[in-house]
């Protein structure tokens, strides 16, 4: 990857999406789909390509102008982070949905698999030229990884998840070198379902991730999450430790991304990935408080007794775009200047 500061900022994946792109009040109602949900948008669809490319250059420019260092599209193309890619694979039933439960334990419409789950062409590699055209700084971009794909389907084709894990994985390898050749700097997978389904990610996750980084050359990230803030509550006690994590050391991937701050995590389980670089997430975005910097560099020199200042990325836990525009600009300004006050103290 191009040059960045120690310790770069960077978003998970998601920005707030304006209320003039998209109905918020009904993203917020509901679980984040697995479908498409286009009723969702509030632009027809002859201008909404170009909509997004306005929401789009305003997430670049907010980023910009905050100080972050890897700038993201802010996902403002998407209803969620994962449905976008998942239902633009053939073998994906065009006229039934399946369903799943969802990590809340509540059933939700999914891909319905019926057939052989292949890449037919680019899908967020159009995006991912936009984004590259518009910032002079280090890129990062988001794709659902093969596990998580996994688990939010219905299968009614492959003689196992496994099997489906690994043809999901072959499509996102395709969509993943595209990506890099479009110019993207760091290519991120999401996974938070290997918290979620931890059992049966370490029966083929490992497998599933590094077949779709097989033959890659570029900076590759993966999130894993316990779950956005806005679906299972603010205040809700979340887990101080993964149920699955160390095992991601034996992946191919370059940076793992962690929730840390919500779930008050004790970072000490950092020193379960001792040959990765930690994007550790330092804003909980659970509360309407923002963060003061002296409680971002608190946080963040706390990672440091366990993580080598060359292997830590700083960046907000998951789930900004169920926040407001100006209270996510407030968070991540705290989180810029908190990251400039260790910045200083390691010089």
């Amino acid at each position: 990857m191009r040059d960045h500061p120690i310790l770069p900022t960077t978003i998970v994946g998601s920005y707030p999406q304006p209320d003039w792109l998209i109905d918020r009040d009904r993203l917020k109602a509901s679980l984040p789909p697995r479908v498409r949900a286009e009723e969702l948008w509030r632009i027809p669809v002859p201008w909404l390509a170009d909509a997004q490319d306005a929401a789009t250059l305003t997430a670049i420019r907010d980023q910009e102008e905050l100080g972050i260092d890897i700038i993201g599209d802010g996902e403002m193309r998407r209803e969620s982070y994962s449905n976008r890619l998942a239902n633009a694979l053939s073998g994906i039933d065009p006229e039934r949905h399946g369903t799943a439960i969802d990590r809340t334990g509540k059933s939700n419409p999914v891909p319905l698999v019926s057939g052989l789950i292949r890449r037919i062409g680019p899908i967020e590699v159009q995006d991912a030229g936009y984004l590259r055209r518009h910032t002079a700084r280090p890129v990062k971009i988001t794709l659902p990884g093969p596990f998580t794909m996994t688990q939010q389907a219905e299968n009614a084709f492959y003689r196992d998840a496994r099997s489906l894990a690994m043809d999901y994985a072959d499509a996102v390898n395709a969509e993943i070198k595209d990506l890099f050749a479009a110019g993207i700097d760091v290519v991120q997978l999401d996974e938070p379902y290997l918290q979620a389904r931890a059992q049966d990610a370490k029966s083929y996750a490992i497998d599933a991730i590094n077949r779709a980084l097989d033959g890659v050359e570029g900076t590759t990230a993966l999130h894993i999450c316990f779950g956005y803030a806005m679906v299972h509550g603010a205040g809700v006690a979340k887990p101080k430790a993964y149920d699955f994590l160390g095992e991601l050391d034996a992946s191919a991937i370059d940076v793992i991304s962690i929730e840390a701050a919500q779930p008050g995590l004790d970072p000490a389980i950092l020193a379960e990935l001792p040959s990765k670089t930690i994007m550790y997430g330092v804003l909980d975005l659970s509360v309407p408080d923002v963060e003061t910097p002296e409680c971002v560099a608190a946080r963040i020199r706390e990672a440091l007794r366990y993580v080598d200042p060359a292997r830590l990325w700083i960046a907000p836990d998951c789930g900004m775009k169920y926040h407001s525009r100006a209270h996510s600009q407030a968070k991540l300004k705290a989180m810029v200047d908190g990251t400039a006050l260790v910045r200083a103290e390691l010089l």
